[in-house]
């Protein structure tokens, strides 16, 4: 039997395959305009058959990945160029060399003098040199040196000298470009981002030591930047299906989320105006990032499309436990209107989180058919 909406069993985790080709469109598009080559950051979406597309769309500097089974993941498929965007700790080592020595250019990211001495003492005694790019923090304060820490031109040192280490150059993220609230905040912390590391790396230029490598990149800031002098990669993943969070703060619009969660109706509770879905936390995960935002614009657990993807105004999802869903109104539910079984789509506050409680993608193409089925890989 052929799945369609009508017939996949709840909940699922539904693509729209051409909003994704237009949002994979639009980056490659500004990488292109931008002089520097992309880099999709993969921890979005983890599915070979969206990294196909990406490459597809012209050349790429590489993938990103968030966890070393990402990496091994991709490099089964074909996939050379890695960066693992997370710092690395000593119980990985051993899995990061052996997927160098099996042919992998799986770079590095470090931020501290004595991780960088222990990275270059392991690659020695495993065999390998590791390409490692230095973290920035430019704003974020999640990880990272400061830009001006002495540190940084000691580690770069600590990194090139190394006989199991081979300094790439520098990497930032500007995560705190999700603060921003409009199309000026994105601009200006997309100079900060780019100021940050293009500062750096003439820093360590100017040291006499290597810096080919300038990766910068979230969401925001790649689809804003006024220009990327001196950078030459581009990072970032949530761009490919967007979700509420973005949609709110400028990235994309809401017509540019690719992804959404098939639920059921499995209940009414007149008394407290609300429907029961069968999607809950685990479904739809709880992050709640959309409560940061104007009263207008904030959306629960997720907000409430039908099947063919039109928001119903005044719907959200206003509560979760495991397994159930509770949508509330602003306005009084016609209950007539929605009989147990029907179906709804819930579209997600942050698609990273919702997306992975998912092994698979159902694929649809502008219609109620499901017309592919693409696995996603999980875990770490």
């Amino acid at each position: 039997m052929s799945l369609s909406l009508s017939t996949l069993s709840t909940p699922a985790l539904l693509l729209e395959r051409r909003v994704l080709g237009s949002n994979l469109d639009r980056l490659a598009a500004r990488a292109t305009a931008l002089g520097v080559l992309l880099r999709p950051h993969l921890k979005t979406a983890k599915c070979g058959e969206i990294a196909a597309l990406a490459k597809d769309r012209g050349p790429l500097a590489g993938l990103t990945v968030s966890t070393l089974h990402e990496a091994e993941y991709f490099y089964a498929r074909g996939h050379r160029d890695l960066f693992y965007a997370v710092t690395i700790e000593p119980g990985k080592y051993a899995r990061a060399a052996a997927l160098v020595r099996a042919g992998a250019r799986l770079t590095l990211a470090c931020d501290h003098l004595a991780m960088g001495a222990a990275l270059a003492a392991a690659g020695a005694e495993l065999g390998v040199r590791f390409p490692v790019l230095i973290e920035i923090d430019c704003g974020d304060h999640r990880s990272g040196l400061s830009p001006d820490d002495p540190d940084v031109l000691a580690l770069a040192q600590i990194l090139q000298a190394g006989p199991g280490t081979e300094l790439r150059g520098v990497c930032t993220h500007g995560g705190q470009s999700y603060a921003g609230r409009s199309v000026a905040d994105h601009v200006a912390t997309a100079e900060v981002e780019r100021a940050a590391a293009v500062g750096v790396a003439e820093r360590l230029r100017a040291a006499g030591l290597p810096c080919p490598v300038v990766s910068v990149g979230s969401t925001p800031t790649a689809m804003y930047a006024a220009h990327l002098r001196g950078v030459t990669e581009l990072r970032c993943g949530v761009y490919m299906f967007g979700d509420l969070f973005q949609a709110a703060i400028g990235s994309c619009t809401e017509a540019d989320i690719a992804i959404s969660v098939l639920a059921a109706v499995i209940g009414h509770r007149r008394e407290r105006n609300q429907l029961l879905i069968d999607a809950g936390a685990l479904a739809l995960s709880k992050d709640l990032n959309t409560s940061q935002l104007q009263p207008a614009q904030r959306t629960g657990y997720g907000a409430v499309a039908t099947l063919d993807g039109v928001r119903l105004p005044g719907l959200t999802v206003a509560g979760v436990s495991q397994e159930h869903g509770q949508i509330a109104s602003v306005a009084p539910i016609d209950f007539a209107r929605f009989p147990i079984g029907t179906r709804l789509r819930i579209l997600p506050n942050h698609s990273c989180l919702t997306a992975a409680a998912y092994d698979r993608y159902h694929v649809l193409d502008g219609g109620p058919d499901v017309v592919a089925t693409w696995t996603r890989t999980n875990g770490w």
